[in-house]
């Protein structure tokens, strides 16, 4: 879908900075008179932010991958239909922290459901939207994890091996889609790091 806005993406495995990356450039370009708008996922709106307290309930042991994965799906169908499209179609930057790329990575990877499924299910989930430009924070596992810290969420708790599994994931999405993806190295200073995601951003705009 075409739209008059620009949609960026932040993706990215636990602790890896991409949160902090997209404050800063709603920051950044909210202070250059660009409009903009910062979401997150799963969330944004007041129903998918109750999907999303359920999805990250450490007492919700018995949901399945299936569940996970539909789950988040519905949670980005209400967020694209309230907020996503009108945005874009206003022609905002908008900026979202995840999009499906993470489905993708952590109950595709990560939890081996059908990526195939997972793409056809997401097309319809997300009405053909798709990122202008994506961000993938990359960082060793073990790293991410022990910068994560404090009290940790039900997809938090998972094995060091799963979070590796979405890494991989993640590494993988860049490497066949180099013209949407730009990985960042995620061991670097933040302001280095922002220095590299604002560049690319103005180059976007002026496109």
């Amino acid at each position: 879908m075409r739209h008059k806005g620009v949609f960026i993406t932040f993706e990215g495995s636990e602790g890896c900075g991409k949160s902090t990356q997209s404050r800063k450039l709603l920051e950044y370009l909210t202070a250059k008179g660009v409009a903009s708008k910062l979401i997150r996922e799963p969330g944004g709106v007041a129903i998918s932010e109750k999907v999303r307290a359920l999805l990250l309930d450490k007492s919700h042991t018995a949901m399945n991958k299936e569940c996970e994965t539909l789950l988040y799906m519905a949670a980005r169908a209400q967020l694209v239909e309230e907020v996503v499209i009108p945005e874009l179609e206003k022609g905002t930057v908008l900026i979202c922290d995840r999009f499906l790329d993470s489905t993708v990575a952590y109950q595709g990877y990560g939890c081996g459901v059908d990526i195939a499924t997972i793409k056809s299910i997401g097309l319809f989930a997300t009405k053909g939207i798709q990122p202008d430009m994506t961000f993938f924070l990359d960082l060793d596992t073990e790293e991410g994890l022990r910068r994560r810290g404090g009290e940790r969420d039900r997809i938090e708790l998972r094995s060091v091996a799963y979070h590796h599994q979405v890494r991989v994931g993640y590494l993988d999405i860049a490497k066949k889609e180099p013209g949407r993806v730009l990985v960042i190295d995620g061991r670097k200073p933040i302001e280095e790091n922002f220095n590299t995601i604002r560049e690319a951003v103005e180059r976007k705009l002026r496109a």
